[in-house]
């Protein structure tokens, strides 16, 4: 088919969105709202990476979210020390617990592996709530005023914003380098059938908890950057299951498996959560649950592949009718 000069590709046009959102939407609780986003598009990228492209859905990766969170809150509450010098930390922690439990988990499959990873998120949080360095139920909390540009601690937020699109990119970036590498082929290989790929000669254990650390390291991240956005973290905010289960369906709504499937995934739910959460107030906090159980349903049932996916798919079902009618043209005016 043939492309217009005018014809812009999708990744073009919502690069451009992303970029001047603030310009179009400036109130406070739009650009709140747009740095969300993006705060929960670096969470699922990352969860993307083993839940996507290797299969492995891991429903404890909040265990590495807050990691990053109580590293940066820690930083400021035990060493007076700005709480971007807990990101470092927090990968270094998350990296390592990826490490101790990947090797025992990653050796079950299917909702075996989920259960698994879901019982260690669980005991993380028991085992913090009930830590006094930690802040045991109260949590640990950031400067309360900022001192410098490096407690990145600010009013507006306008400056999270291009902060966490800088760091989504770096995200979409590392993914997209390990996506078309040879771990990448291995990831996917093992997810069509990881029986398969190791008759092949692939190394899959290794190659699954490699991927595991990459992801736990870069969901820490995400975990350091809302805790400075709220300069806070609690048991609930920082290891809820519940923050699992969103990045999950983030990355299945918009496409696991897929380089921006994630992005699309936020951008659809963090507003409809935000939103619904202003409008019914404290009323609707068990609405929240409703809503995550009835997309999974109609995931599963209508769309396992994502939204991308369907927008590929009817794409590809629009050029088939004019390729056919341009194949039957040149041939009724061939010689």
């Amino acid at each position: 088919m043939r492309r217009f000069p005018w014809q812009i590709p999708w990744q073009t046009v919502l690069l451009i969105l992303v970029l001047v959102y603030p310009l179009l939407f400036s109130t406070p609780f739009q650009q709140r709202l747009g740095a969300l986003v993006l705060l929960y598009a670096i969470a699922a990228s990352s969860w993307n990476i083993v839940g996507g492209y290797a299969g492995q859905v891991s429903v404890g990766h909040v265990v590495f979210f807050g990691c990053g969170a109580y590293a940066a809150m820690g930083a400021y509450t035990h060493f007076a020390l700005s709480p971007l010098v807990g990101i470092p930390a927090g990968i270094v922690f998350a990296v390592a617990i990826a490490a101790i439990i990947g090797v025992p988990t990653l050796r079950l499959s299917g909702h075996y592996f989920s259960m698994a990873t879901i019982a260690v998120a669980e005991l993380v949080r028991l085992v913090v709530t009930n830590t006094n360095y930690l802040g045991a139920a109260v949590g640990l909390s950031g400067p309360t005023v900022p001192r410098n540009v490096f407690d990145l601690s600010f009013i507006s937020a306008l400056p999270y914003y291009y902060l966490f699109l800088a760091i989504l990119a770096l995200t979409l970036l590392i993914t997209w380098w390990m996506a078309n590498s040879r771990m990448g082929f291995y990831l996917r290989a093992i997810r069509d059938s990881e029986r398969a790929a190791r008759s092949l000669g692939a190394p899959t254990a290794r190659t699954k908890l490699y991927a595991f650390m990459l992801s736990a390291g870069l969901t820490s991240v995400a975990g350091a950057l809302y805790a400075m956005m709220f300069g806070f973290v609690d048991p609930d905010s920082g290891f809820g299951i519940l923050i699992s289960v969103k990045i999950l369906i983030m990355a299945a709504l918009g496409g696991a498996g897929l380089l921006f499937g994630p992005l699309v995934g936020a951008a659809i739910l963090v507003p409809l959560e935000e939103i619904s959460n202003s409008l019914l107030g404290g009323k609707g906090a068990g609405l929240t649950f409703v809503v995550y159980g009835a997309i999974i349903l109609l995931i599963a049932r209508f769309q396992p592949g994502g939204i991308l996916t369907l927008i590929n798919r009817l794409r590809e079902r629009r050029g088939k009718p004019k390729q056919v009618a341009t194949v039957a043209t040149e041939a009724s005016h061939a010689p």
